[in-house]
């Protein structure tokens, strides 16, 4: 057998003259599956008969696929302004970085919690144009309405003549799914409806987390990879609470992993998406100058918290006496948002420190205003890091050693005006990757969060595939 295929590959490379078609040793073996390509064809594949299991169905269509998007992946990750700039196109599944399945839950779910009402059995509100879109409530809901946005984007990939990325694009049938979606709007649902009322004893938000483990629990495509294929929104760090433990084998979509034991939530699996920043967000060409800053460095918001971050305390009496630094209390409330926004946008550093959590939306704030971020959170997890370096733009300072009177200062302004600029124009290069816009538009933070998924899509196969050894040669045991 040896010889024989030594001889074969012999003729393969070294000869154009074979009486043998040389696309004839074009066999290989792919996850149990004999997979036959034509010659100078790239994507047609005739499928031979194999021994059947849960996931070589969808294994075998996915194969040439997945080599080109392999290809695109390495490709991406070397630029950060090359991410999907490739893929604003018309879509169509052979084109797509993803295929997903997105269950169709009832409206009690997703946007009957904005208080959309359709049609009788209207599932989902009308994308295409003709119809108003619901709107997802503001203030500091806002900065977790990742669920929305995704949403809102495998409803339009099925739109004709929108122009978006073809990062992901919504199928029927499960089956020819890279992913399933979970429509639930879990930080909606906690923020709006975690208490009962009047003489409810059960919140809404907690029969809603026990209807949707009932239902996944119940559906076929759950059964088929006991959930590993399934994505959920939880961004924020109080969602599904009483369901996480209960779907902790699906993919997250996370702020951080502050609330989490490691054997639920971890980066093997999950997503760090960056919040939606509430401040405006300033132009490249309104973008103020290192000169043109007059404060050195911004912090507002609560300086009293739990847990990591006591460490707010300890800066605020470090820094609220001196000059250059804006270190205060403020919330969202009033001009809280916009005067924020005109602090950051004048600051040459912002401050984002860890609070009850490793994470916060102040550092997405301070992006879009191209305010070089000051990060004091060692816990903290970042969004996209494998193809994003945030030490081109921001500044990583131990907590230990930020607390240590006259540290911090001494540092911010020994950073020179050319070494701020460099972080300053690097800032303006990358905040579009921070942006959720609908209809998505290429690089931007959906798009983002659909090539990451697609990054760890390829990981998460092959652990199935890694389980499935021993289980596929248990078959001719079993017929036997």
């Amino acid at each position: 057998m040896f010889l024989l295929i030594l001889s074969s590959v012999f003729l393969l490379e070294f000869t154009n003259n074979s009486i043998i078609p040389r696309s004839v040793y074009k066999l290989i073996l792919v996850n149990t599956t004999s997979v036959y390509f034509k010659p100078n064809v790239r994507s047609e594949q005739i499928t031979l008969p194999y021994l059947p299991s849960v996931d070589t169905q969808i294994d075998a269509e996915r194969t040439v696929r997945s080599e080109k998007l392999a290809c695109q992946e390495n490709n991406s990750s070397r630029k950060i302004h090359s991410l999907g700039k490739h893929r604003k196109m018309d879509c169509d599944p052979t084109q797509a970085l993803l295929r997903v399945f997105m269950y169709n839950l009832p409206p009690e779910f997703h946007f009957g919690l904005l208080g959309w009402k359709g049609r009788e059995n209207q599932i989902w509100p009308n994308v295409n144009g003709s119809g108003r879109i619901p709107r997802y409530p503001g203030g500091l809901n806002l900065q977790h309405s990742i669920e929305y946005w995704l949403t809102l984007d495998l409803l339009l990939s099925n739109t004709p003549d929108v122009v978006r990325p073809c990062s992901a694009i919504r199928v029927k049938n499960s089956s020819q799914a890279d992913v399933i979606f979970v429509p639930f709007f879990s930080s909606l649902s906690y923020n709006r409806h975690s208490k009962p009322l009047g003489k409810e004893k059960v919140s809404v938000n907690h029969m809603l987390q026990n209807k949707l483990v009932q239902f996944l629990r119940g559906q076929e495509e759950w059964k088929r990879l006991s959930g590993k294929d399934h994505l959920i929104i939880a961004h924020h760090p109080n969602s599904m609470l009483d369901a996480r433990s209960k779907l902790g084998s699906a993919m997250f979509v996370l702020a951080d992993f502050g609330r989490y034991p490691a054997d639920i939530a971890n980066l093997g699996k999950d997503i760090i998406a960056p919040y939606k920043h509430l401040v405006r967000t300033v132009s490249n060409g309104e973008s103020a100058p290192f000169d043109k800053r007059p404060i050195l460095v911004y912090f507002q918001g609560a300086v009293y918290r739990k847990d990591g971050g006591v460490i707010r305390q300890e800066l605020y009496y470090l820094l609220k006496d001196e000059k250059d630094v804006h270190f205060t209390f403020g919330s969202i409330g009033g001009n809280g948002v916009n005067s924020a926004g005109r602090g950051m946008a004048s600051s040459k550093f912002c401050l984002n420190i860890a609070g009850d959590t490793p994470s916060s939306n102040r550092l997405f704030d301070a992006i879009a205003s191209h305010c070089v971020p000051v990060i004091i959170s060692d816990q903290i997890e970042l969004p996209f890091e494998d193809v994003i370096d945030y030490s081109q733009f921001c500044l990583f300072v131990r907590a230990s050693d930020a607390v240590k009177k006259g540290y911090l200062l001494n540092l911010l302004r020994g950073i020179k005006q050319d070494k701020w600029t460099k972080m300053w124009e690097k800032l303006m290069e990358i905040a579009h990757h921070f942006e959720y816009q609908y209809p998505s538009q290429p690089g931007d933070a959906v798009d983002m969060i659909w090539e990451a998924l697609s990054r760890k899509i390829s990981s998460i196969r092959f652990n199935i595939h890694k389980t499935n050894r021993y289980r596929r040669s248990q078959f001719p045991l079993q017929n036997n």
